[in-house]
């Protein structure tokens, strides 16, 4: 475990970078969450099992514009039970985008040319 000296040296480090966003709390919050995420895959077992038992159950296989969405129930509820076990800097729209980025769902648009690769690759995953 790393002392809270070493990782003000890397809080005050990363302040310094001009490559990243420069700001204080979301700094300490990534680190903050990387400290979680190693909990929670202490006591779950994996941090993608935690996160696809929040997979929609349900969904319209006919996805139109008016039907696209930033936050979910399911974005709301996990992003809930993050900030339970301590995780900061997170809602459910920057959830649910995390969701999309696993595939957890799969909201491209009816026709759009990824909705088809993306469902089959989906269809053929087997969930952790």
């Amino acid at each position: 475990m790393r002392t809270t000296l070493s990782i003000d040296d890397d809080v005050a480090s990363l302040l310094n970078d001009a490559g990243i966003v420069r700001h204080r709390g979301k700094i300490e919050a990534v680190i903050n969450n990387a400290q979680r995420a190693v909990e929670l895959v202490a006591q779950e077992g994996s941090l993608g099992r935690f996160v696809w038992s929040f997979e929609p159950q349900t969904r319209s296989p006919d996805l139109r514009q008016a039907d696209l969405l930033s936050v979910t129930v399911e974005s709301r509820a996990l992003a809930s039970e993050f900030k339970r076990r301590g995780w900061r800097f997170l809602g459910p729209t920057t959830v649910y985008a995390f969701m999309q980025a696993m595939g957890v769902v799969n909201d491209h648009l009816t026709g759009c040319h990824a909705r088809a690769t993306v469902q089959a690759v989906r269809g053929s995953f087997a969930r952790p």
